[in-house]
Parts: C-alpha cells; structure tokens; sequence
C-alpha cells in the first residue's frame, strides 16, 4: 500500500511529474440499509438528473441506469462548507460579510457570509458589493489581488481563496471589460444512484394529504389575508369586497384537510441497486496552477486540502438532505502513477489533516503566501447599494 508523504504529493504535482492522481470510490449504504430509498436531488420542473453509465469490469461491463444523487457542483458546496467547520483547526482564510448592521433580519436570513459559503468563491457578487474598512472591496489592495488573480498568478488566491484553486471559479461579474478569468474544478466528485427500481419515465409520485384535528370546513369559508403576513386575516362573505388583502379559502392559510393535487406531487424516494461516491483530484489540472514561488508545493497543499474536505465531509456518516441519510461501507483510495496504480492509506480525518500540516509548513518554507501569512477571519461590510437592496428585500415592519 502506497505511503502518502508530503514529499511524494511535492513530487507528483511538480512541472515534470508524470503520476495522474488520486481517486477514491465509496461504497454507501442508505441508514436505512441497502436497497431502502433514498431521494436524489431534485432540480427545476420536478426531475431527477438522469443518466447511463457503462459499468463493472470487464467482460461484464455493461450499461446501467442511473441518478444523480448528489452532482458535481453541490459536492463541491459540501466540501467547502467541511473546511469552514474545520477552518480554525487548519488556519485557512476566511473573509466573513458581516450583515448584522442590517439587523432586524427574519430569523431564517444569516446574520454573516463565509467566503466558504459564496456560490462563486473569489468570483461572487457578494465580495465584489463589499467594503473593507470602509473601502470598497475592489479599490482595496487585498480585493484588487484577490480579483486580478488567475490560475497561473495564483498568490492572492493562494493566501485568501486556496479553496477556488481546487473546486475552480469564474470571474464571470466584473462586466465585459472586467476579468473573465477561469478555472477548472481539479476536485471532482458525485454521488450516483446504481440501477434505479423504479424506471425513468414512471417514476414514483409521493401522495400526500395535509391534516387538520379539527376538519374546518374550507368550503363557504371564504377569508381575506395578507399574503405578506398570513397571521393578519378574517372571514368575509363569498362576495363582499377584499380591505385588505387577498380573498381565498382557508386551505391558503393552513386549515382544513388539503389532498395533494395531483400535478403537485412531489417526486418519491428511490431504491437503487447500489450507491457509489467517486472523488477525484488531476495533478495534471493542477499543474496549471503557478505562483511566484514554490509552485508544486502549492499544488500539493492543495491535494491535501481536498483530501481534508473529502474526510470532514463524507469520512462518516451524513445527511445531503431529507430523506437522504447515507454512510460509507467500504472506502477505496488509489494513486494513479506513472508506474502502475496502487492503494492508499489515508489514515482517516487525523491523518490526511496531519499530511496537509506537513504540506503547508513545506509550502510556507518554499515561499507560497500561506501558513503564517494565514491569520484572523477578515470582516467585511455590505456597500450601501447591496445593504440597501438587502433591507428591501426584508423589511422592517416599520418599513413595510
């Protein structure tokens, strides 16, 4: 079994190394147990991600049904919000937009956002509609770094967003004569559904009925309310004309016994034949991936970050959402090299954070911005066209 080092990471990310990767296969069990359902992610329309795959080993490979259980980009999501759980144990960055002067929010709305949690990393419209003491992010020397860097001047990334130069970004919100820097995603990973039971065009239709102890007849009881605030309502006659808001039945505030109707029926849960994660880091991609100095050694920390998230994230048991409960059963980790492939030992969330300390003091000592130069999570502010938008968004009840 392979040893996992920081020279052998330094060594296969360098200009000149010739090994391809790391892979790791999951075998996942619903908590359930094998073949219980599980729901997939559902998107726009009420569908599943479809798909089919030639599968097993030759000579019975052959091609399967599958489902898309968790894709590619929400992996990624799920990994970065693993480093942000693990982040004062890794001294990672971490820019945080303070939202709390905005306050009374509704209690659902984050009081702050973690770089960690922006949809498009160092690319998103949050940093850029930021402040930094005062200043307007962009105008600041950290926020001018940060949006001038791409992959192959990758310091500022490298000392604020290393999570970017692994799961990729595209500075797709600067305007036309702005950045459009890319990156591809080095870190790829997805959990797929083997083998569906019930077929793609019938899927199953979960029926439902919504309940009431008191069985309030809805028919006659014609009520007004305020869509905006449903606790604000009152019963008026079928033909009397609305105060103050919308007239409707009480089924549209919650009384009543309300069968599911049927073109709103949400999609079941789904038993499958096997579950699989499949997570795989390119030192190919990362090579393109170049900073001043010590470029393969910021390629390996970056190998052994992903390895960090993948751990955090999926090492035991976790929840991708209701109705979807899984835990690993057999992990198989395998470096691709130039040689022949061969297993790896990760030696779990404890080792891999061990290799990416190693990592990173190699790193620091080559020069790459990170380590030390890792301090305190940076506050930032909303600029005042964001908070202002914010504020319409929610408003206070004075406001409103």
């Amino acid at each position: 079994m392979a040893h996992l080092d920081a020279d052998r990471l330094i060594a296969a990310c360098s200009d000149d190394g010739a090994d391809a990767g790391i892979t790791l296969r999951t075998d996942l069990d619903p908590l359930a147990g094998p073949g219980t359902k599980v729901k997939p992610a559902v998107y726009a329309g009420g569908r599943f991600q479809l798909g089919r795959r030639w599968w097993g080993a030759e000579p019975d490979r052959k091609v399967v049904e599958v489902i898309s259980i968790d894709n590619e980009p929400s992996q990624a999501n799920r990994l970065e919000a693993a480093l942000e759980g693990l982040r004062a144990d890794l001294g990672l960055p971490e820019l945080v937009l303070d939202l709390s002067s905005l306050q009374p929010l509704p209690p659902h709305v984050p009081l702050s956002l973690s770089s960690f949690r922006f949809p498009h990393r160092n690319a998103d419209a949050y940093l850029r509609d930021s402040q930094l003491e005062g200043v307007d992010l962009l105008k600041s020397e950290v926020g001018r770094a940060i949006f001038d860097a791409t992959g192959d001047r990758a310091d500022a990334l490298l000392t604020w967003f290393p999570q970017a130069l692994l799961y990729g970004f595209w500075q797709s919100h600067l305007g036309k004569k702005g950045s459009q820097a890319k990156l591809a995603r080095s870190w790829v990973s997805e959990i797929i559904g083997i083998e569906p039971a019930s077929p793609h065009d019938a899927p199953v239709l979960t029926e439902g009925l919504k309940g009431d102890p008191l069985n309030l007849i809805k028919e006659g009881n014609q009520i007004e309310f305020d869509p905006d605030d449903t606790s604000h309502w009152d019963q008026v006659e079928a033909k009397a004309k609305p105060t103050f808001g919308k007239v409707e039945d009480l089924a549209e505030i919650g009384h009543g016994q309300v069968p599911v109707s049927t073109d709103r029926r949400p999609l079941a849960g789904v038993s499958f034949r096997s579950i699989v994660q499949q997570s795989t880091v390119s030192f190919a991609s990362l090579r393109r991936v170049r900073c001043t100095s010590g470029s393969a050694e910021a390629r390996a920390l970056l190998v052994a970050l992903g390895l960090v998230a993948h751990e955090g994230a999926f090492g035991r048991g976790f929840n991708l959402r209701s109705g979807c409960d899984l835990r690993p059963t057999t992990v198989q980790a395998t470096w691709l090299g130039a040689a022949g492939d061969e297993p790896v030992e990760l030696g779990g969330l404890a080792g891999v954070t061990e290799l990416f300390q190693s990592v990173v003091a190699r790193a620091e000592a080559a020069g790459v911005p990170v380590g030390s130069k890792w301090a305190d999570p940076v506050t930032l502010t909303p600029k005042p066209n964001l908070a202002k938008v914010i504020r319409a968004t929610f408003p206070t009840p004075d406001e409103s």
